[in-house]
């Protein structure tokens, strides 16, 4: 889970891929970078570790210079979080030169690996598998140029290619020097990547692609679509646009881990809202929870600030029960789930949230979170509860039991760190101190995503333990919990 976005305008573009890349904030806080290119060719980049805000001084946009560009925030699933070196974007200065951000995670990084060494004779300087995809889009295309000029067709076959040879999950967007923006999805199209177009005037139309609409919305740009599963799409400097799908059986099953947690309510991805979707899960939820839990132990329902907020209002208005605003939320600490390493999340916890006593002396509360994970936050969360005063606590999930680790662009490598791998319901309700434990069914998930959507299929590989993409091996699980922490 990345964010990224990439515009050709008919003015600079550094100021709104910054602001693109603001809104975007809440999809990975590790580094950051923008890469600009001018009419010429000549490509400026700026990247740093941390936070938007912080990696980008004025003298840095001052030289960010042209009309095309693109930028990326990092959450690491792959790779260093701490290595500035594997902050996005990356580049490669042949054929012509490219640049290249990426959300996602591709799961055949050790044959691709040896393949470009061995086959290709390229170097790897990092562990990151953006750099890996860089160099085999780079590679396709130096396959794919006949003649001095490169065309739509040739950047289509080469991305072609890049599907034949690839495998995971991967929305990216890149720079071609001299030539324009290209941007493409893998062939499920598990993580998201939607494209936006405005009227510059005179005839001249302005582009985007990013990872969810808000961005395209906020900018003032009207959402033409999204990039199709398997579909590259390619705008020259002058703002013409060309399309084609360059995969020969593609199929839409996004990432359901979208829609609980990482995107913002507020984007539609898709053609599914998020927001939307979540009042959906409340409204399953709540039954799950009448047929599982003695309504004389629920006094009020409580959100755990924020994405869960939507469900617990479905929930507490379903139930009839009274819904209460419990924690309070320091707005200027990151999202716990996406810190890298246990002990970093550990300590955020209590400087996130504060539990106010006046809420929950005396009463039997009912909290709702969106998903729950490794644990470590539901159990502190809970005493919390239970230090503020609460006479019981009833800890609800919207989303089923996470039994297995997620290979497709979030950060759950390892089983053994699931709370609800090899445990029952009522034994995780003992882990995490609840008197009562209840989860979404896997189809209630499913059905609260999908309703009312052309969309048939999700990737609930972190639930059901199907990972769509059918090249996921025991074997390869094993060697992701041998070879990443989270």
């Amino acid at each position: 889970m990345c964010g990224i976005v990439g515009m050709v305008g008919q003015e600079p573009v550094n100021q709104e891929i910054y602001d693109a890349l603001l809104l975007l904030q809440h999809r990975g806080q590790d580094s950051t970078g923008i890469a600009t290119a001018e009419s010429n060719g000549v490509f400026h980049m700026h990247k740093a570790r941390g936070m938007v805000r912080e990696a980008f001084r004025t003298r840095d946009m001052r030289s960010l210079l042209g009309n095309i560009g693109l930028g990326h925030c990092r959450y690491a699933t792959k790779g260093t979080a701490s290595s500035e070196e594997e902050a996005q974007p990356f580049y490669v200065n042949a054929p012509y030169g490219i640049v290249l951000v990426h959300n996602g995670n591709l799961t055949n990084t050790r044959e691709l690996t040896q393949e470009l060494f061995h086959k290709d004779r390229r170097h790897l300087n990092t562990s990151s598998d953006t750099e890996l995809l860089v160099n085999v889009l780079a590679n396709e295309l130096q396959a794919s140029i006949s003649g001095l000029q490169l065309d739509a067709e040739q950047i289509f076959q080469a991305v072609s290619r890049v599907h034949e040879r690839v495998e995971g999950s991967y929305a990216a967007v890149a720079l071609l020097a001299g030539y324009g923006l290209l941007a493409f999805r893998d062939p499920y199209g598990i993580r998201p990547l939607i494209m936006g177009v405005r009227d510059a005037g005179g005839g001249k139309y302005e582009w985007i692609v990013a990872s969810e609409s808000l961005v395209l919305e906020n900018a003032g740009f009207e959402v033409v679509r999204d990039v199709m599963p398997g579909e590259a799409v390619f705008i020259d400097l002058d703002g013409h646009l060309h399309t084609k799908q360059c995969a020969p059986d593609p199929k839409l099953v996004p990432c359901s881990f979208e829609y609980v947690y990482l995107a913002r309510p507020d984007s539609i991805m898709n053609g599914i809202s998020v927001y939307e979707a979540r009042l959906r899960m409340g409204e399953r939820l709540a039954d799950t929870i009448a047929t599982y839990t003695p309504m004389g132990a629920i006094d009020v329902v409580m959100p755990i600030p924020d994405s869960s907020r939507p469900a617990a209002m479905q929930v507490a208005r379903k139930l009839g029960i009274e819904y209460r605003e419990g924690f309070y939320k320091n707005r200027y600490v990151g999202r716990t789930f996406i810190m890298p390493g246990q002990a970093v999340r550990k300590q955020s916890v209590r400087q996130k949230l504060n539990a106010m006593s006046s809420e929950f002396k005396g009463k039997n509360v009912l909290l709702i979170d969106d998903s729950i994970v490794r644990g470590t936050t539901s159990k502190q969360i809970i005493q919390m509860a239970r230090d503020a005063g609460a006479k019981s606590v009833t800890f609800a999930s919207a989303a089923p039991p996470v039994r297995y680790p997620h290979v497709y662009g979030i950060n759950m490598p390892s089983r053994h760190e699931l709370v609800a791998h090899g445990r029952t319901i009522p034994e995780i309700a003992k882990e995490l101190g609840a008197d009562y434990m209840v989860y979404q069914e896997v189809e209630d998930l499913k059905a609260a995503i999908l309703e009312g959507s052309d969309v048939e299929d999700l990737d609930m590989s972190c639930f059901d333990g199907r990972y769509v993409t059918g090249t996921v091996t025991e074997e390869y699980l094993s060697w992701v919990e041998g070879s990443q922490e989270s």
